[in-house]
């Protein structure tokens, strides 16, 4: 078990998943607080790293592409402090941070996890039902309609549509953008079999302004991140190619190449200490990674020595 505490939350790592809580302080961004505990299963990780910084530094994992819909919702829109990925390490836990980082990379060696996209989300998605507010609306989400309500702010042509309630099998995706500099935001629900759409966000009656206040940018990255969660997956091209699309990770619209058998990796071996077959066979497995060049002499001895600790 790694475990890594700091002002800014807490994550610890028990060979299989890794779990992420944030920090209660005031200046913990308020998305991570109302996410609230996130279980990375190890197989959703393409890798960790430690980045030193001048007072501690910070600790920041990546997952594979379409594992998480928080993510691909937010489409890398999310700024550092709201990212539930990355945690403000003190200065007195560098130690621990490059610990940590080491274990979760001698684990992924060890499962031979691998990097490339998933065809489906591997963490769940934000918790229903969901409130949230922007400039002109409010919109909330109860896991099967979405329903959109207007402030004084909207323009005269969305107070004249009136409230919209869109069903959740009628959507084709969710599209959430962050405000840049003078640019609005918006969270705009594409609907099934509707042409997309040319109107600015502020006209556009599936649409909420996002101004970027915190608290705005939080609870809407969230909203969309449940509503994507229970859509199909980016990966499912059966529905007009736009099922889930933000516009901003379009490689995950199609399926990963199989590899080739030679570029296949060793069959995953299911570790039991009472069993020394499988600690042999794995031995022999980074043997052969070793000699064929895959592995470095230090990535070797690091992963030799996780495994002799997995079997202890």
């Amino acid at each position: 078990m790694a475990e890594l505490l700091t002002h800014d939350g807490t994550w610890t790592f028990d060979d299989k998943v890794i779990r992420i809580v944030p920090g209660r302080d005031r200046g913990v961004h308020k998305l991570r607080q109302t996410l609230g505990e996130v279980a990375v299963p190890l197989h959703a990780v393409a890798g960790i790293a430690y980045e030193p910084g001048r007072k501690g530094g910070r600790l920041r994992l990546r997952l594979r592409d379409g594992a998480d819909p928080l993510l691909y919702a937010t489409g890398g829109g999310l700024p550092d402090a709201a990212d539930p990925y990355q945690v403000a390490v003190d200065p007195d836990r560098t130690g621990v941070a490059e610990y940590f980082a080491d274990e979760v990379r001698n684990a992924l060696l060890l499962d031979q996890v691998p990097t490339g996209p998933t065809d489906s989300y591997l963490l769940p998605g934000p918790k229903v039902p969901l409130s949230a507010s922007g400039g002109d609306g409010a919109a909330t989400f109860d896991g099967d309609r979405v329903a959109i309500t207007w402030n004084w702010m909207a323009e005269e042509g969305k107070k004249s549509a009136g409230a919209r309630e869109l069903a959740l099998a009628d959507l084709a995706g969710v599209e959430w953008r962050p405000n840049v500099g003078l640019e609005n935001g918006h969270l705009r629900f594409r609907v099934k079999g509707a042409q997309a759409t040319t109107q600015p966000p502020k006209h556009d009656p599936n649409s909420i302004v996002l101004w970027g206040l915190k608290k705005e940018l939080g609870h809407t990255a969230l909203l969309a991140a449940a509503v994507a969660a229970r859509l199909p997956h980016p990966s499912d091209t059966g529905q007009s190619g736009q099922v889930g699309q933000t516009g901003r990770r379009p490689e995950l619209l199609a399926k990963p190449p199989v590899p080739a058998p030679e570029d296949a990796v060793p069959a995953q071996v299911t570790d039991h200490a009472e069993d020394p077959d499988a600690l042999l066979r794995r031995l022999r497995e980074l043997g052969d990674l070793k000699r064929d060049g895959i592995l470095t002499d230090e990535e070797f001895t690091a992963a030799k020595s996780a495994l002799l600790r997995r079997f202890g």
